[in-house]
């Protein structure tokens, strides 16, 4: 970064980003209130909105969305009929998982490698850090050329869909020209990316039960029924031999036709271990970007240690289904409840219950927004032309804004590369990486002004 007054003062203000962002990361702000305490999202939130206010923010608010959690918003005002663009982060975070697994604590930012480790880092806390690097950059040379709305959410992470309800509640609140969703990532650190596709998801948890009570498997095992017998055929009704996910009636997504992404590149990003195979078939792209995704995330069930010789009479298992661009997400649902209902075996008793949900999205390229992105992004990452890729993940909030702002541009940009590890032990954020992005920002919004 150089021969550039924003890449100097984004470069001058790193330290100083460290620093918040050590700060940031310590908050175990994890939105779900069973297993953290509600008094470290709200320390985040408010710690966010004091930042906020020292930049100048107007109208800061610490919003209660239906959810029971707090998003921040704050207004920037711009020149005298300065277009309006909403700059969109998360605070909450995903558990850390075994913290006995990361190899510095999770809540502490620690430099490593030259990458920060920690929960948050890069998904998404890096990502607010982003936008104040970028606006306090251009306060620094010559002041912000739109207006500006900052929307840093609470409970993104667990798909509760809080501030989707807050902003269909109060639909002028979020109203802006151009969106910029810092919760996405490049293709590969070094190489300027959007994201124009986020696939959909829905989670269920669903529920078996076949017996009054558990029983001695010597005395009744072999005609008595059991339950978690009963869930792992039902689980494992949700794949093909190859491991394709088979939900009846679901059909794959369009073939994706962007940044392609080399299978063996694939295995190492991933980790998979030596001799283990990729699941599924086509292009690795199609897989995990255009094509549903089943997961099961968690079961309950009696663990190893200490379990007796006795047949279940219940298990439930909680699962997460990825729908890809073109499919809707509430008929998937159906689907998926249709399916499991239908798989069950021996008359078991089955219940299902939707936890979260969230709709596919595919962006509009062809926007001035993203001329404006891929101009800056060439000056940020000198010699690299900005590529396009989609992205297994959801972000529920981006269908919620499209359909509340069928005018505006979204752009999804952030810090989430194959490196940060986001969601697994050792999430780590390059300083690099939130380096260029934030002068590609900074640049971005003067270039958009401008145009």
């Amino acid at each position: 970064m150089s021969s550039n007054p924003v890449a100097e003062t984004v470069a001058s203000l790193m330290p100083r980003a460290k620093a918040e962002l050590t700060e940031l990361v310590a908050f175990r702000s994890v939105a779900d209130f069973d297993q953290f305490p509600r008094s470290e999202s709200e320390a985040a939130a408010n710690w966010i909105a004091a930042a906020l206010r020292v930049e100048g923010f107007e109208d800061v608010a610490l919003l209660d969305t239906p959810d029971g959690t707090q998003s921040v918003y704050g207004f920037l005002p711009g020149p005298a009929g300065a277009k309006t663009v909403l700059l969109y982060a998360h605070y909450d975070v995903q558990p850390p998982l075994d913290e006995a697994g990361w190899d510095t604590p999770p809540f502490e930012l620690t430099e490593r490698d030259g990458r920060w480790y920690g929960r948050g880092a890069a998904d998404c806390k890096g990502g607010f850090i982003m936008h104040l690097l970028a606006l306090r950059a251009l306060k620094a040379d010559g002041g912000v050329p739109v207006n500006v709305k900052v929307i840093v959410e609470g409970s993104e992470e667990q798909g509760t869909g809080g501030l989707e309800r807050y902003a269909e509640q109060h639909p002028e609140l979020l109203a802006a020209d151009t969106i910029v969703i810092g919760d996405a990532g490049n293709f590969r650190v070094g190489l300027p990316t959007v994201t124009s596709t986020l696939r959909g998801m829905t989670m269920m948890r669903v529920t078996i039960d076949t017996l009054a009570g558990n029983l001695h498997s010597g005395q009744f095992g072999g005609a008595a029924p059991d339950a978690l017998g009963a869930l792992i055929r039902v689980l494992d009704s949700l794949r093909a031999e190859d491991g394709s996910t088979t939900v009846d009636g679901l059909t794959d997504g369009e073939p994706w036709e962007g940044l392609t992404y080399d299978e063996e590149q694939f295995r190492r990003d991933a980790k998979v271990l030596d001799g283990v195979e990729l699941i599924g078939s086509g292009t690795v792209a199609d897989r995990i970007w255009a094509r549903p995704a089943v997961t099961v995330l968690g079961i309950d069930c009696p663990p190893v240690v200490g379990a007796t010789p006795s047949v279940q009479a219940g298990a439930r298992a909680l699962i997460s289904l990825r729908v890809p661009p073109g499919r809707d997400a509430a008929e998937a649902t159906k689907l998926l409840e249709a399916h499991l209902e239908a798989h069950t075996p021996w008359g078991a008793r089955v219940r299902t219950e939707q936890i979260g949900q969230g709709q596919p999205f595919s962006a509009d390229t062809t926007s001035p927004a993203y001329a404006a992105m891929a101009e800056a992004m060439a000056v940020a990452y000198p010699g690299q032309e900005m590529q396009y890729a989609g992205q297994g993940g959801s972000i529920p909030l981006c269908n919620t804004l499209a359909a509340l702002y069928p005018r505006a541009e979204i752009l999804l940009i952030g810090l989430s590369e194959p490196e940060a590890q986001i969601h697994a032990v050792n999430e780590s954020v390059s300083p690099e990486e939130l380096e260029r992005l934030s002068v590609a920002e900074a640049l971005f919004l003067r270039t958009y002004a401008a145009g």
